[in-house]
């Protein structure tokens, strides 16, 4: 379902988080899972603005929700830069953080926090990223 579109800037990406949080709490989820479900979204927004459109309000994200008692499906939509995963390179977590690069982590982290993650290119003109996170059994917390 099509919750609406957002310019691509960051004002728009705690608007994006809120919405998306506030869709994740009708689900099971911890906190700690709430926290990583807004990171992954947060993350993502940002490397959109940052990586597809190389800058704020130079584009729009739409941003569309499903839930079910058990999940949570975020899908963010862009006609920015394309992306290809695979030429991101695994970060490096074993450095010491003073000679790390700053940045960097965000697919990494969409990854470490979202159950499924799928980058995809439709069509020309069209970035779609969709991220899927489980409810763990209650058994199982």
């Amino acid at each position: 379902m099509k919750i609406a579109t957002f310019p691509a800037n960051y004002a728009s990406v705690r608007i994006i988080c809120n919405i998306v949080t506030e869709h994740a709490k009708t689900i099971n989820f911890s906190s700690r899972e709430l926290y990583g479900i807004e990171l992954a979204t947060d993350e993502a927004c940002a490397n959109i603005i940052d990586h597809a459109y190389c800058g704020e309000n130079l584009g729009s994200i739409h941003l569309f929700i499903e839930t079910t008692d058990k999940e949570i499906k975020i899908v963010l939509e862009d006609a920015g830069k394309p992306f290809e995963p695979a030429e991101v390179l695994p970060p490096d977590l074993e450095s010491p953080l003073e000679i790390r690069a700053e940045r960097g982590l965000g697919v990494f982290l969409i990854k470490t926090l979202m159950d499924e993650v799928n980058f995809e290119n439709p069509e020309p003109g069209l970035n779609r990223l969709t991220m899927i996170k489980h409810a763990k059994e209650l058994a199982t917390r």
